[in-house]
């Protein structure tokens, strides 16, 4: 039942548990190689992939399928819904022989609830109390995993990329928007869904900000941010200057303006690297997002930028993601197969 305030979700036809679908135990049939489905939803694209584990506990999952398919946001919070049941559903028909999917696992943007399975408010896709763990569940048939898109990149990096062997670190993402996942004792801090949420505050003027503030440093900081300042700034269109790398490349080439609006960007990024580190003592922190594809004209300035906000306090290590665009399918794949574990216990 939905409460007040809540989406309702709308029914769509043929996806309610399938023949094909797993155990709820997560207990793969004779023969089988156990397998998970991973959801990375943005706002305008789902990527989705069928996950395997090897016999080594250190290498990386192994992707078997990819897709990517639209969100459908377009069409609305149902529409997208939708979308989400459908890509499980497709993956589950390309299951390939000798495999059996045990779980999903969903990372999802927006302000997140992992306990309650619930998307409190993600705005690109106007979802708003959605309990987005619970339909898929009910949906497939599978146990869930869920968790916020940073955050589960950010679990990824820990066990499976560049966090690995520091149990207290910080995974930034520089993207579409700026956000954090803070791991402490090898565990990812939740904070009731808004732990991380570095990007948004900090000044009382400056451009409007999704999230209803003004100044924001998503709004001129984040990938997305850089590219949008510097249109602002000099009448460029989307078509020239559609994202940061184009701003980065004018830098180069002698455009002051350009110059002063990635600085801008590098130093406030180092601001808020800073802060984390003096309130938590962070030894690591792993830079990813689009942003951490302009390698070390990135990695080289933020360092200078971070040490120059500190004194006290000894500076991080700060050290590019490994895992790049797919942290998201690998951290809802971690999700899932966490889903599976915890099934298969409580099972017991």
């Amino acid at each position: 039942m939905v409460g007040e305030g809540q989406l309702a979700v709308p029914a769509v036809p043929g996806l309610g548990p399938p023949s094909h679908a797993g155990t709820a135990t997560g207990a793969p049939g004779a023969g089988l190689r156990r397998a998970v489905i991973a959801l990375d939803v943005g706002g305008t694209d789902i990527k989705s992939a069928i996950v395997t584990r090897g016999s080594d506990p250190d290498a990386l999952d192994e992707i078997l399928v990819e897709r990517v398919t639209s969100t459908r946001a377009a069409d609305g919070p149902g529409a997208s819904v939708a979308a989400v049941l459908a890509a499980v559903e497709t993956l589950r028909a390309e299951v390939p022989a000798g495999y059996q999917v045990l779980g999903v696992g969903l990372a999802v943007p927006g302000t997140v609830d992992e306990s309650a399975g619930l998307v409190v408010s993600a705005e690109n896709l106007d979802w708003v109390d959605l309990p987005l763990r619970k339909v898929v569940a009910d949906a497939t048939g599978l146990p869930v995993g869920f968790g916020h898109d940073v955050r589960a990149g950010g679990l990824a990096e820990a066990r499976l990329g560049a966090g690995r062997g520091a149990p207290d670190h910080a995974y930034v993402s520089i993207g579409t928007g700026i956000a954090a996942a803070v791991v402490l004792h090898g565990q990812v801090y939740v904070g009731g869904g808004y732990a991380g949420e570095i990007g948004h505050g900090g000044t009382h003027g400056g451009a409007p900000c999704a999230c209803g503030g003004t100044g924001c440093a998503e709004t001129f900081a984040s990938a997305a941010g850089i590219a949008r300042s510097y249109r602002e700034l000099t009448g460029a269109t989307a078509d020239e200057v559609p994202g940061s790398a184009e701003v980065l490349a004018r830098a180069h080439a002698g455009d002051t303006v350009a110059r002063q609006v990635w600085d801008r960007a590098i130093d406030r990024l180092g601001e808020l690297v800073a802060d984390m580190v003096r309130l938590l003592a962070l030894p690591v922190v792993v830079i990813g997002g689009g942003l951490v594809r302009a390698g070390e004209d990135l990695m080289v300035p933020l360092d200078a930028a971070v040490r120059s906000y500190l004194t006290i306090h000894p500076a991080p290590r700060l050290v590019p993601a490994t895992l790049g665009s797919a942290a998201g399918t690998y951290g809802a794949s971690v999700l899932a197969w966490d889903a599976v574990t915890a099934a298969a216990l409580e099972a017991l």
